[in-house]
């Protein structure tokens, strides 16, 4: 299994690394993605286009595609779509999902009703909705399809240009009812904790990498106690997300409070290594030319996304005052 996923690690960074993030998003590198590995079907059985793998491997494709910025619908589609469609038993869009060829959006945080079978409510962190060919609604009522283009959708310039973040209003819009909704909350905490991951870690390695060049008052600046400091505590830090996000992987379904503890974790530490990569890259950082800009603006929309640290930690406060 570790050789499986060390594999499939290689493939999506060998992939990914043939595309800029600053392009936005790329249907033909999807489509490879799709096609030639697999990512959105990971966690689909083999007889509906899939297969059949773990979320450990989804988390291992999230980390490599958090590395290298690539837009593109894994996270939405290729986790949280694909989860509520298998746990509802609805298996007709799956095939086109693996193959790259639909792209299904999803709207879970927020509230809604259902009335005569017309669908309304207010959702927030809605992703890839401008290219979704389908919209998945969860509602306490249940799990409703909805036509992408006949929601009312608010889509102001992302902080973060390679995601842009959806707020989706419906008013009666006609929706098809596939079921019971499962709750997604956990699953997409701990994916996006994996993609967290991936950034921070390859944000750490650019600017190890800056500082080993950088000269200053004739040496290296990396040779400078203060941020050899720095940089050993980024490193900590990443370790210790990473070992987070496996546990909260690991124990989807089972323990809620480890993908809280993911999430807050992750959205420390890339807040905290984006920090510093725009620090000691200096003022060439905030360039438009240089990508740590971009490393920065994932941290801090990333942080935004699925609920702030302060409400995960919220959730987790009564287990902590049990123990």
């Amino acid at each position: 299994m570790i050789e499986e996923r060390a594999a499939l690690r290689a493939a999506v960074r060998a992939l990914a690394g043939e595309h800029s993030a600053r392009a936005g998003f790329d249907a033909a590198l999807w489509g490879r993605l799709c096609k030639e590995i697999g990512v959105a079907g990971l966690a689909v059985p083999e007889e509906h286009g899939g297969s059949g793998a773990t979320p450990a491997e989804a988390a291992v494709v999230l980390e490599e595609l958090g590395r290298s910025l690539t837009p593109g619908p894994m996270l939405g589609c290729g986790v949280l779509a694909t989860h509520l469609l298998l746990r509802v038993g609805d298996v007709r869009l799956l095939p086109e999902i693996c193959a790259g060829e639909r792209i299904v959006a999803v709207a879970w945080a927020g509230s809604g009703t259902v009335e005569d079978g017309l669908v309304s409510g207010s959702f927030r962190d809605v992703l890839d909705l401008a290219i979704a060919d389908t919209l998945l609604v969860a509602l306490p009522a249940g799990l409703y399809e909805v036509e992408p283009h006949v929601v009312d959708q608010r889509t102001p310039e992302p902080l973060d240009p390679a995601r842009p973040v959806s707020t989706v209003r419906l008013d009666r819009v006609p929706g098809r009812r596939l079921g019971e909704a499962a709750p997604v909350r956990d699953l997409a905490c701990a994916a996006l904790a994996a993609e967290q991951t991936g950034t921070a870690e390859r944000a750490l390695e650019l600017t190890v990498e800056y500082v080993r060049v950088r000269h200053q008052f004739g040496r290296p600046i990396g040779s400078f106690q203060v941020l050899q400091h720095r940089l050993a505590e980024a490193y900590v830090r990443v370790q210790a997300t990473r070992s987070a996000t496996e546990a909260a992987v690991a124990a989807l379904g089972t323990d809620s409070r480890l993908a809280a503890v993911a999430k807050v974790t992750a959205s420390e530490t890339l807040l905290a290594v984006a920090a510093e990569m725009t620090q000691m890259h200096g003022g060439i950082a905030i360039t438009w030319e240089h990508d740590a800009h971009l490393y920065l603006r994932r941290a801090w929309a990333s942080a935004q996304l699925f609920g702030q640290a302060s409400g995960h930690v919220a959730r987790l406060s009564p287990a902590l005052l049990d123990g």
